[in-house]
């Protein structure tokens, strides 16, 4: 079975509910199933400035039920390599080389950040 690992663009379109319908099933799926994100994800989502009192709880609980993967020596070597290969940014360098160190599949609309890393498999449900 495939495992994944969701970007932050992804949770941020599943609240705003603009996942291409087609698409949705799969993604409530691997939230199921497969729910990772990387410690950046968790960062980003619940460190965005915008969030009322309101969804700032709703984004909270429903990252209570992720796996978050820390980061760790292996990861942050993996993702210095990834940045001396490409002009990846950090936050995506961490989310790639997090994919790549655990064997997963991202999950990602901002495939274009992504470009240029050898081994990373990519599922954007707004292409498919």
């Amino acid at each position: 079975m495939k495992e994944y690992l969701l970007d932050t663009n992804i949770l941020i379109y599943y609240f705003a509910d603009t996942i291409p319908k087609k698409e949705v099933s799969k993604i409530e799926e691997i939230f199921r199933t497969s729910f990772n994100i990387s410690i950046i994800t968790k960062i980003e989502l619940l460190g965005w400035e915008k969030h009322t009192e309101e969804g700032f709880e709703k984004a909270r609980e429903f990252i209570s039920f992720a796996n978050v993967i820390p980061l760790t020596d292996e990861i942050a070597d993996l993702t210095i390599d990834k940045r001396k290969e490409s002009k990846i940014k950090l936050p995506d360098a961490v989310i790639a080389a997090t994919t790549l160190h655990n064997n997963l599949i991202l999950v990602t609309r901002n495939d274009k950040d992504f470009n240029g890393i050898k081994g990373l498999e990519i599922y954007n449900p707004f292409s498919e």
